[in-house]
């Protein structure tokens, strides 16, 4: 027995360090991928598209998120996922300073960064998959709202929450599109729901109530769209108010027919997530590397990198027209 056990830890160190070459090399690569809320339909379908990329890729996808949004509830699975020592995150970030700290901490480690969504700060991920630039989006949106009330008069926005990074940048895009373009038109009254569809529609009906004459109302998170249509709806007011916003085309279809919301501005979610998983595990494998002008995703093909984004695409326009042809 003694040589044995005296050969036993030899043993052990070499299964242990083949693993980790194994796991260095990106043989089967571990992925933590974030969600801002686990349980927010647009970050399932976004998970979708991962699955099926990890499928594809054999890699182990750790999908997880705070029930709703909560910048120290993503801290905190970071700093699990550090401890695990996962080898790639891939997050939509809640709260832009705040976790940079543990992302930071993760490169230290030699964990791979890189943000879908919203991103953090540059020196805290290697890339950030854009699904939209921040102009994109702030224009169509504001261009869409110009054109369904002939660029005058009022509207107002219903936000996610005033901390996040994407939503601010939004606004700030749409700001400018309206002074530069509309100013016959005026924001009134912009509105967080924290990402809940209910407190969207209780916002909506207080916006409703405390300004008459407005003609728009624009959401900048997928459930503030069909919460700010079913608030417009109860106030009897469909076709004299009309909604807009980033939502998902599944759960806003109903308001779409009904003529309560007019459009819906998105990219694909599972196309995000495919492209996000993807990247995540090119750089896990050494195979993406800064400086890459452009991307091989699979069956998606290829996507260009703009500096350190890799771009999914411009905005589209669900409507009526054509929402019932996606189902996500």
């Amino acid at each position: 027995m003694k040589p044995f056990l005296s050969f036993l830890p030899i043993v052990t160190l070499f299964f242990t360090a083949s693993v980790e070459a194994a796991d260095a090399g990106g043989a089967r690569p571990v992925v933590g991928f974030l969600a801002k809320a686990k349980g927010n339909a647009y970050f399932l379908s976004c998970k979708g598209g991962a699955d099926r990329a990890a499928k594809e890729l054999g890699v182990q996808l750790l999908f997880d998120g705070p029930v709703e949004g909560n910048a120290a509830k993503q801290t905190e699975l970071v700093e699990g996922w550090i401890a695990r020592r996962v080898d790639v995150l891939a997050v939509a970030v809640e709260d832009k300073e705040s976790l940079s700290v543990s992302l930071r901490k993760a490169q230290q480690q030699g964990i791979k960064v890189l943000t879908y969504d919203a991103d953090a700060m540059t020196d805290a991920r290697s890339f950030f998959v854009n699904q939209a630039t921040a102009e994109g989006i702030g224009y169509a949106l504001m261009d869409e709202a110009a054109r369904l009330q002939n660029a005058e008069g009022e509207f107002a926005v219903i936000t996610a929450s005033m901390a996040n990074a994407n939503q601010r940048e939004w606004m700030k895009h749409i700001e400018a599109r309206l002074k530069e373009k509309y100013p016959k038109m005026k924001l009134v009254a912009s509105r967080a729901c924290d990402d809940r569809r209910e407190k969207a529609q209780t916002e909506t009906a207080a916006l409703l109530s405390a300004y008459p004459n407005v003609k728009v109302i624009m959401a900048t998170c997928s459930p503030g769209v069909p919460g700010a249509a079913e608030a417009v709806k109860q106030a009897g007011k469909t076709g004299q108010v009309k909604v807009i916003g980033l939502g998902l085309p599944n759960e806003n279809k109903p308001y779409v027919h009904a003529g309560v919301t007019e459009s819906v501005i998105l990219w694909n979610t599972g196309d995000l997530g495919y492209l996000t998983l993807h990247a995540a595990v090119a750089l896990a494998r050494g195979t993406l590397q800064p400086g890459a002008k452009s991307f091989e995703a699979g069956s998606l093909g290829k996507f260009e990198i703009a500096g350190d984004n890799i771009l999914l695409g411009k905005p589209f326009l669900f409507t009526k027209r054509n929402i019932d042809q996606f189902d996500f």
